[in-house]
């Protein structure tokens, strides 16, 4: 049999309260690069519906976290992957597809200027719902957390989408559901624990 013992597991450790510093310096005060990565999604003129999406990050107590950082990844408005490995297709130029955004030092607030996404296939071949994965860090969290933005306004593609029918406790996919707010505003609050604890997977 194989040994499992030859290499030792890599110690965890939180973000810290570093992690603006290091992801986020222009935001944190620090201009190194002139701008921090997955500040801007959108390049240049983009296909499809623009929206903006915001959101906090809430702990146990419903207090507003203001070191949190996330993170999203999506396709662009025709379900196309901004990657060299997206063979069904070739993704709008003008988006990347990847953002990154510090919470408000006041509000906790996150903020992404994005475009709604389409419609990709799941590994059996059925479509799934437009969707944004999410990752979560923040001082405290020895492991990012990984959740999906859903559209609340996307209700027969939810009814079928093929993770969203799987969950168990079906009273708390709206943990996963985006609201919007008019004007192409989109709002997504995380709540790490208690009675609206958003709903995380593990990935």
């Amino acid at each position: 049999m194989q040994r499992l013992d030859y290499l030792k597991e890599t110690p965890s450790q939180t973000a810290g309260p570093y992690v603006h510093i290091g992801c986020t310096p222009n935001f944190a005060g620090i201009d190194i690069y002139g701008g921090d990565l997955g500040t801007a999604l959108k390049t240049g003129p983009v296909k499809g519906t623009e929206i903006t999406i915001k959101g906090t990050v809430y702990d146990g107590m419903g207090m507003a976290l203001r070191d949190a950082m996330i993170e999203i990844w999506q396709p662009d408005a025709a379900g196309l992957f901004a990657s060299a490995n997206e063979t069904r297709g070739e993704a709008d130029p003008n988006f990347t597809g990847w953002g990154r955004s510090p919470g408000d030092m006041e509000t906790g607030e996150f903020t992404f200027e994005t475009v709604k996404p389409g419609a990709v296939p799941f590994p059996d071949g059925r479509m799934q719902a437009p969707h944004i994965t999410v990752w979560v860090v923040a001082r405290g969290i020895n492991i990012g957390l990984h959740t999906r933005l859903y559209f609340e306004d996307e209700a027969e593609a939810n009814a079928a989408d093929p993770i969203l029918t799987r969950i168990e406790h079906q009273n708390r996919i709206p943990t996963l559901l985006a609201k919007p707010e008019g004007d192409g505003v989109y709002r997504f609050d995380i709540h790490l624990q208690g009675p609206q604890e958003t709903i995380f997977f593990d990935i």
